[in-house]
C-alpha cells in the first residue's frame, strides 16, 4: 500500500472546501488525504465552551456499512467498521471524506483485516488529532437493533409553532427530584453545507428536577431548521440543559440516521454517567 502524508499535516480548509455536497472522483488508491478535518474549536467557542476545560466527556460513535478490500489473492470480503473518536479531540472528520477514504480500499489486496483495522485507526487518528478505536464487524449478527432505552416524550398533545433557531427558553424544571431518561424520535437538523435533513433519535438521561417533557419535546422540535454537524447538535443539547435544568447528571446520547453508508452516534455526558450499550435503532 502507498502511504501519503496524514491529512493532520495537511492545511486545514474551510468546510465549503471539503468534498461534501460536490460531485466527486472515487479513489481506487489508500490515500489518507482525502480525510478532511474539521476543527471543532470554532462550534464550541459559539456555545460558550472551553476546549481546555470541556465540561462533558463523550465520544463520536461511527458505524460505516462501506467497506470491503481484497485479500492477497484477490477475493472480495467485507465488513462493518466500528470507529469511536473521543470527544475531547481537536478535530472531527467530515463524513463523506471519510466515506471516499473508506471505499479507496475497494481495490486494495491486505494479507490480513488486522492490517486494514490498524492503517484506518493511525490515518483517522492523525486526522481528528487524537487515539480511536476501530473495529471490523461481521456483516450479520453483529450489531443488534435495539432502541435506546426509556420514556417516549413523543406522544404528549400539544401544539408546537417553534421550529428553529434551537430554543433554550422551552427548558423548565419542576421541584420532584427524578433519576429518569427520556427518548424522543422526532429529532431533525440540517447539514450545514448540503441544507440536507439530518434524522437522530434522542436520549436524556439524567438525576435531578424533574424536566418538563412537553418543553423538552419543544426544545428538541426546534433544532428541525438548524444547520448543525451531528456532534455539534449533541453538544448543544447538552450545554442547554445543563444551563437552563442544572441536573447533577446528564448524559445526552443521539444516533442519527445513515446517509453515505455512514451513521454518527455522538454521546456526551458529565463524568461517571455509564456508557450507552451497543446497538442499532429500527431507522439505521
Amino acid at each position: 500500500m502507498e502511504h501519503d502524508a496524514p491529512a493532520s499535516e495537511q492545511t486545514m480548509s474551510r468546510i465549503e472546501d471539503s468534498p461534501l455536497g460536490k460531485p466527486s472522483a472515487w479513489p481506487d488508491r489508500h490515500d489518507p488525504a482525502l480525510l478532511f478535518p474539521i476543527a471543532r474549536a470554532q462550534a464550541r467557542e459559539e456555545l460558550g465552551l472551553n476546549c481546555a476545560a470541556l465540561p462533558f466527556i463523550g465520544h463520536d460513535d461511527w458505524t460505516a456499512c462501506e467497506l470491503s478490500w481484497l485479500d492477497a489473492r484477490g477475493k472480495p470480503h467485507a465488513a462493518i467498521a466500528q470507529l469511536r473518536v473521543p470527544a475531547d479531540s481537536p478535530n472531527l472528520v467530515e463524513s463523506k471524506s471519510l466515506k471516499l477514504y473508506l471505499n479507496a480500499f475497494a481495490h486494495a489486496r491486505l494479507d490480513a483485516p488486522a492490517l486494514l483495522r490498524s492503517t484506518i485507526a493511525r490515518d483517522v487518528a492523525a486526522a481528528v488529532g487524537a487515539g480511536i478505536g476501530v473495529e471490523l464487524l461481521p456483516i450479520t449478527g453483529a450489531l443488534p437493533v435495539r432502541e435506546p432505552v426509556g420514556d417516549c416524550i413523543d406522544a404528549a398533545d400539544i401544539a408546537i409553532d417553534d421550529y428553529g433557531p434551537p430554543n433554550p427558553g422551552h427548558l423548565h424544571t419542576r421541584a420532584q427530584a427524578v433519576e429518569e431518561t427520556l427518548v424522543s424520535h422526532l429529532f431533525r437538523s440540517n447539514c450545514p453545507v448540503t441544507g440536507q435533513p439530518d434524522w437522530a433519535c434522542v436520549q436524556v438521561r439524567y438525576r435531578g428536577s424533574r424536566i418538563d417533557r412537553e418543553g423538552l419535546l419543544r426544545y428538541l422540535v426546534s433544532f428541525r431548521n438548524h444547520a448543525g454537524f451531528h456532534e455539534q447538535c449533541v453538544e448543544r443539547i447538552f450545554v442547554d440543559v445543563l444551563a437552563r435544568c442544572r441536573p447533577a447528571a446528564l448524559a445526552v446520547l443521539a444516533r442519527f440516521t445513515r446517509r453515505g453508508g455512514i451513521d454518527i452516534n455522538p454521546w456526551r455526558a458529565t463524568p461517571g454517567m455509564p456508557l450507552p450499550p451497543p446497538m442499532r435503532c429500527a431507522r439505521q
